[in-house]
Parts: C-alpha cells; sequence; structure tokens
C-alpha cells in the first residue's frame, strides 16, 4: 500500500475549507482524510507561512532560516572564488619571474 501524497494547492484548499466550515472534522470527512491530517497541515502553514508544504523533500524553513542559508551559500561561494584567485595570482606570479630571466 503507498502512500497518497498530497499537493501545496490541495492542503491549503484543505485548510482553507475546513476553516470556511468552522470544523475539521466536516471538511476532513468531506475531503475523505482524516482529522489528523488537516491539523497537521494547519499546524505547518502556522509555523512556516508561506514556507510551509515545499515539497520533493525539501526541508520546511523560516524566512530567517531560509535567508541563514542563501548567506551560507553566499559565504561559501565567496570563499571558492577567493581560494581560485589566490591560487591564480601565485601561478601568474610564477610565471611572470620565469619570463623577465629572474
Amino acid at each position: 500500500m503507498s502512500r497518497r501524497k498530497y499537493t501545496a494547492q490541495y492542503k491549503e484548499k484543505a485548510i482553507a475549507l475546513s476553516e470556511e466550515k468552522g470544523n475539521v472534522a466536516a471538511a476532513a470527512r468531506e475531503l475523505g482524510i482524516g482529522p489528523p491530517m488537516i491539523h497537521r497541515w494547519k499546524k505547518e502553514k502556522e509555523q512556516y507561512s508561506q514556507n510551509s508544504f515545499p515539497g520533493h523533500g525539501k526541508a520546511k524553513m523560516t524566512d530567517q532560516e531560509r535567508e541563514i542559508d542563501r548567506l551560507e551559500k553566499a559565504l561559501k561561494d565567496a570563499q571558492l572564488e577567493t581560494e581560485i584567485l589566490k591560487k591564480a595570482i601565485s601561478i601568474f606570479s610564477k610565471s611572470d619571474k620565469g619570463s623577465f630571466g629572474l
């Protein structure tokens, strides 16, 4: 038996339906899913807001966690560029010395 996968849009609509009806159990019954699932989706939506339901195994992140992740990647890229430039300077400075007969 495989697990059903729900799209982010489906989860959003299920949450909206439960709020519209004012009853999670009624919305769950109408959708053919368990009430705990809608409760979990609502909790995720409250905790992660627009970062909820990323899908495809991606981690849920708050806005601050997403910004930290972006900055860490930018820092790593800058450090890599610095290392490449240091090596290039080292290579060019060696080749310059050899061309002037030093």
